[in-house]
This record gives structure tokens, C-alpha cells and sequence, in this order.
């Protein structure tokens, strides 16, 4: 386990919001390698590259194109290789169901979108930190689940 950075993913077709969370990224004052991918086939072709690094974290648009999330989280929580990667699910405004659904299909954070920068920033920077204590002290995953 390398505890230099944190390996996240991206995945959003907005390229707006790419550029937003890149920049909330970089400022944040851990190590991290990012990633952008527009559309959930991408991610999911990379993913199952056997030679690539799994993630510490991926996040990913409710509105993904090509299918819903909750079908690529289905198919990641499938693959064991993932058991240890937190998956992120965002959206601006979704219903208690289906913030349940993404939960339920194997999300470990789901996070309401804000249209504020410093206010999603602030979010972004709970999750990566949270994220970084459980990858840099060995703490088990698997029963974290956050929503913010």
C-alpha cells in the first residue's frame, strides 16, 4: 500500500465539473493522483485492466452517460479486486430512495452536489480526508458509509 497518495478517480461527462473538482483537488493538502474519465464505460474498461493500481477512491456522477451508476457500482462491488475502494456517487437532487439505491447497490458515500464552491469544497475535502485516515492506518472499509 502506497501512503505517499491517494489514487482517485473521476467520473463525470460534465467537463465543467471535471475542472471544478480538479481544482478542489490540487488544493487539498494531501497527495493524490487523478484521473478523469467521461463516462462509465471508460472507467469500467480501465478498471478492468488487470494492470492497473485499483483506486483508494472513485468519484462518479448519478448521471453518468451510457448507463445508470448504480449498474457500474453493481458491477464493481461484484469484482473483488474492488472490496477495499470507496466509491463517492454525487448528484444535485435526488429523492431518500434514491439515495437508498445507491447505498444499497454498493456506494460507501453518496454526496449532494452544492452549487457553492467553498461549500463543496469543504465536502470534498471530509470525504478525501476521511478517506486518506482509513487508507494511511490500514482501518477496514468495509462498513464505511458517509452522506454529506
Amino acid at each position: 500500500m502506497n501512503k505517499e497518495y491517494l489514487n482517485v478517480l473521476l467520473a463525470d461527462n460534465d467537463k465543467t465539473s471535471q475542472i471544478v473538482f480538479k481544482n478542489i483537488f490540487k488544493d487539498l493538502k494531501i497527495g493524490l493522483k487523478i484521473q478523469t474519465f467521461s463516462n462509465g464505460e471508460d472507467l469500467m474498461e480501465y478498471l478492468n485492466n488487470e494492470e492497473v493500481q485499483v483506486p483508494e477512491i472513485v468519484f462518479m456522477s448519478h448521471n453518468i452517460p451510457n448507463k445508470s451508476s448504480l449498474e457500474y457500482l453493481e458491477k464493481i462491488r461484484m469484482d473483488p479486486r474492488f472490496s477495499n475502494m470507496v466509491t463517492a456517487v454525487y448528484s444535485e437532487d435526488l429523492s431518500e430512495e434514491e439515495v437508498e439505491d445507491i447505498f444499497v447497490k454498493g456506494a460507501n458515500v453518496y454526496i449532494k452536489k452544492k452549487d457553492d464552491y467553498n461549500a463543496l469544497k469543504k465536502v470534498i475535502s471530509e470525504v478525501i480526508t476521511i478517506n486518506w485516515q482509513y487508507h494511511s492506518s490500514g482501518l477496514n472499509k468495509d462498513n464505511f458509509i458517509m452522506r454529506v
